[in-house]
């Protein structure tokens, strides 16, 4: 079994995530496109302390994205919106692989966190059938709160037709979902067989690997349902004995790899760019993972109590050097143009501190941009003489 030490393991995992981007030209909706057909999902979330994770991380590997491409790439079908192990956008291509889960959704073996209400739903479906595109604002129902969330039992039935497939995201206003009837949205010549057993868990393989370089049962099948790990640990060991896949060893785990992705370990990873990345970005989204490969341990404190967060509401993990390096609670006032760096902290095993601070001010104006912000404030850092190198360099 090859070795790979924990210096290439990062650099393999690096570049098949495609950070820091060697891009440096503009790049349009068919980069973003090609970006998330590489990595087969971008997260969605509401947040938007700064710009919204979903374009967040598109933005760290296509430095010419705009907000407007999802919309252009959901218009034209070539990306769709569902679940992998969260709300995100998809490659319209891997359609058919979202069945799976619609499947079982729709028969019951798997539960949605909505209780279905057949009556509604028709009632729902009925009129998007009728009508034709339809938002949750579109139906009159009362709001009902449970467990600190409410909604509409209307928005519930709108959601549990998109979770088993009956209805999907074609566009959205203002980031309120429209929905439309499924057979309307689907590319009429797109393949929509259901896929068996072995071709998910061979899907599940291969994506996964493509994206990030190496991985691990638990880390392919991460919040999959109905017995998936099971299943993919025995497709891993066949597609070994196949020579489809190499197993290699880091430190004292073992890991699958697609032959070809050694191949990466020849090319050059651009260590001295910097990149702020979102909570959510692909890189770091499975914790477990990001401490064994990165040394760091990361917590998104939003979804703690105040007493209890020690980095701040909304801290970004720092790309740098080949590894995680810092962690910076930002906040965009938008409307003034204001960046406001909160909290920067930096992690005790950076040493090449004038390097590090001399990056960090290229891409926090370019991440100010990003935001629609012209001025950046630095309020903390730890430790606390950084502040006064970022402020210096930041004002040459």
């Amino acid at each position: 079994m090859e070795s790979l030490s924990i210096e290439q393991a990062r650099k393999l995992v690096l570049l098949a995530q495609h950070l820091p981007s060697l891009k440096k030209d503009s790049g349009g909706p068919a980069a973003t496109r090609s970006t998330i057909e590489h990595l087969g999902y971008i997260q969605i979330d509401t947040i938007s302390v700064v710009e919204r994770a979903h374009h967040h991380t598109l933005w760290n590997r296509n430095p010419g994205y705009k907000d407007e491409h999802l919309d252009k790439l959901l218009r034209k079908h070539h990306i769709f919106e569902y679940w992998s192990h969260a709300a995100s956008y998809l490659p319209m291509r891997d359609y058919r692989f979202s069945l799976i889960r619609k499947k079982a959704i729709a028969s019951g073996s798997l539960k949605h966190w909505y209780t279905p209400d057949p009556k509604l739903m028709k009632f729902v479906y009925e009129r998007i059938r009728s009508e034709g595109p339809l938002m949750a604002k579109d139906f009159e129902s009362p709001t009902i709160s449970k467990g600190g969330w409410s909604s509409k039992p209307t928005k519930r039935a709108l959601e549990a037709l998109f979770m088993r497939g009956d209805l999907m995201v074609p566009y959205r206003i203002n980031f309120h979902k429209v929905y439309n009837l499924t057979e309307r949205v689907v590319p009429s010549d797109l393949d929509t067989s259901v896929p068996t057993p072995q071709e998910y868990a061979r899907f599940l393989i291969q994506r996964y690997l493509q994206a990030n370089g190496i991985g691990q049962p638990e880390e392919i099948t991460y919040l999959q349902k109905n017995n998936t790990r099971e299943l993919v640990t025995r497709t891993l060991k066949e597609m070994v004995l196949n020579k489809e896949l190499i197993q290699v060893r880091m430190g004292d785990e073992n890991y699958y790899t697609l032959p070809a992705s050694l191949d990466l370990l020849n090319k050059r990873l651009a260590r001295s760019r910097l990149k702020i990345l979102s909570p959510f970005d692909n890189l770091i989204i499975q914790r477990k993972r990001t401490s064994k490969l990165f040394d760091f341990d990361y917590t998104l404190e939003c979804y703690l109590p105040e007493t209890k967060r020690r980095f701040g509401f909304f801290s970004l993990p720092v790309l740098w050097d080949a590894t995680l390096v810092a962690r910076m609670d930002c906040k965009a006032e938008r409307k003034q143009g204001l960046l406001h760096i909160h909290h920067l902290v930096l992690e005790p095993r950076i040493r090449k501190i004038d390097a590090f601070v001399d990056a960090l001010v290229k891409e926090l104006r370019s991440f100010a941009v990003f935001n629609t912000c012209n001025t950046i404030k630095v309020h903390n850092t730890s430790p606390a003489e950084i502040k006064s190198l970022l402020e210096k360099e930041m004002a040459a």
